[in-house]
Order: C-alpha cells, then sequence, then structure tokens
C-alpha cells in the first residue's frame, strides 16, 4: 500500500503538503504533477498528520489515518490572546481538596487532552498511570513518608533533611503534606532511555493539567512522590512501574477547596536577549 493518496479531484497542486511535511518525504515532479512520496518515505514518515491537517481541500490520506476520521478545527472556539492569558495567570497548584471523586469519564476525557501534546519525532511513548482509589493514593503517600524518614539521617545539608523530617512530623500528626488529601493521582512514565522522554511525559502532564483546570478541578504537582518513585523499592513496586520505565511527573487532581480571586504576582524574568 501506498504511503498517502491523493484525491486528484480535490487536490490543488499548491504544495503546501510539501513544505509543511517535517521530514520532507513528499515531492512534486513538476507544477503539473500531484504530490508523491519520496524514494523509502516509508522509512522516515512519523505519521504526524501535517499533510493531512494542512491541506485546506481535504485531498490527501495517509495510509494509516482516514481523512474522514480527521475533525475539522472551529474557528469559532478558538479562545483570544486576552482569554488564554487571563487563564494561565489565574491558574493555581491546589493544596486543599473536596473528598468528592472525579468521574472515569472526566478522568480519561483529561488522558485524552493529554495525549495531544508534542512528542519528540512524533514518538507518542508517553504511559499514563491513573489512581483513582483515594486510600490507594493515601497508601502511596505513606510510602514517600517512610522514604523521606529513611533518608532523613543520610543527608548532609541540614535544612533539607530537616525538610524531611518535618513531612514526617506532619503525617504523624494526621496531615497530609505529600499528596494534600487529594481523591487522586495520575502519574506520566516511560523507557528511561528515550532521548525525549522526560520532556515529552512533562509537556504531556502539563497539557492534562491546564485542561483539568479549564473543567473546574484543581491539580498540584506531586514533587516528593517523583523523587522517590525511581529511587525507593517500595514505591516503585506500588506505582507498578514497568521494567525500565521512569516516573518522570505526577499530579495530585481533585476539586478545590477553595476558590482564587487575585493573581500574586512573580519575579520579573530573567532574560538574556541574544
Amino acid at each position: 500500500m501506498s504511503l498517502f493518496t491523493v484525491d486528484q479531484t480535490k487536490c490543488q497542486r499548491d504544495g503546501v503538503c510539501a513544505r509543511e511535511c517535517p521530514v520532507g518525504i513528499i515531492k512534486f515532479s513538476d507544477k503539473n504533477s500531484f504530490p508523491t512520496p519520496v524514494d523509502k518515505a516509508e522509512e522516515s514518515c512519523i505519521q504526524c498528520g501535517h499533510c493531512m491537517a494542512v491541506c485546506p481541500h481535504g485531498a490527501l490520506t495517509l495510509d494509516k489515518q482516514k481523512i474522514e476520521d480527521l475533525p475539522l478545527i472551529h474557528k469559532d472556539l478558538m479562545p483570544s490572546s486576552e482569554s488564554i492569558k487571563e487563564f494561565l495567570t489565574a491558574r493555581r497548584s491546589i493544596r486543599r481538596y473536596k473528598q468528592n471523586v472525579v468521574g472515569r469519564e472526566t478522568l480519561e476525557e483529561l488522558i485524552n487532552l493529554g495525549s495531544y501534546a508534542p512528542t519528540g519525532h512524533n514518538k507518542q511513548q508517553v504511559h499514563w498511570s491513573v489512581f483513582e482509589d483515594p486510600a490507594k493514593v493515601r497508601r502511596l503517600a505513606s510510602l514517600v513518608v517512610d522514604w523521606a524518614n529513611l533518608m532523613a539521617p543520610k543527608i548532609p545539608d541540614r535544612d533539607m533533611a530537616k525538610g524531611m523530617e518535618n513531612l514526617v512530623l506532619a503525617w504523624n500528626k494526621g496531615e497530609d503534606p505529600i499528596l494534600r488529601g487529594a481523591p487522586h493521582l495520575i502519574m506520566v512514565h516511560s523507557q528511561a532511555d528515550l532521548p525525549t522522554a522526560h520532556a515529552d511525559c512533562v509537556i504531556a502532564l502539563t497539557y492534562l493539567e491546564l485542561y483539568a483546570a479549564s473543567k473546574g478541578l484543581g491539580t498540584c504537582w506531586a514533587g516528593y512522590l517523583t523523587a522517590a518513585a525511581n529511587i525507593f523499592p517500595p514505591l516503585r513496586a506500588a506505582l507498578g512501574l514497568p521494567e525500565g520505565h521512569r516516573c518522570f511527573g505526577a499530579v495530585m487532581l481533585g476539586y478545590p477547596q477553595h476558590k482564587y480571586y487575585r493573581r500574586p504576582k512573580r519575579n520579573a524574568p530573567s532574560v538574556t536577549w541574544c
């Protein structure tokens, strides 16, 4: 089967598909020809769908994607730059959650949106682990506390060691300084040896986090859990990390207890203009 097919009744031979192909595997023999794959194009195609997405005529179809399965972009639903700025600057990390659980359908919607994040060479090798049961989430938090308790005596920096000790003290008082009592946790992981795995996972989780905020949900990055996940065997086992995989991030998730009404200032950006 050819890498792609072209509907010659729709194709305007404008060359947009070839110019936009990120790996340069579409060619035109001359100005009157239709697009064709270069030699051995199948070996280089990353199935990103750019050629299909950019064609205003819907003339090109990849062998692994059907044009009818690609929904049209609704420009009337696109937010303005002012709306995006308001949304991004208003988002807050949430550390107080209601105990209401988030439905499976909504969690799936978040994951599906996160899958639209860009990945290196379009590998799409981000793996998701969703912990729905609040009791399991609390169990994970307790394992992070166990890790902190073991680490505290081994840390030469006294301030850092004190921070670990304070985590344990807070937990013993009935508080949850690790996952903040959130009912859910979403973790991203991938093969540790992939060149872009870290960036791919972080970007995907950021997509999910921002979309969650638009749905009225709250999130906060689980830094302590992420730090312990790859070096503390009991936690790694509880997270179900496959052999050779590394946790590259996790967010606690749930409905916020409180609303926020103002935007605290940020430090001025540190910029070098080159």
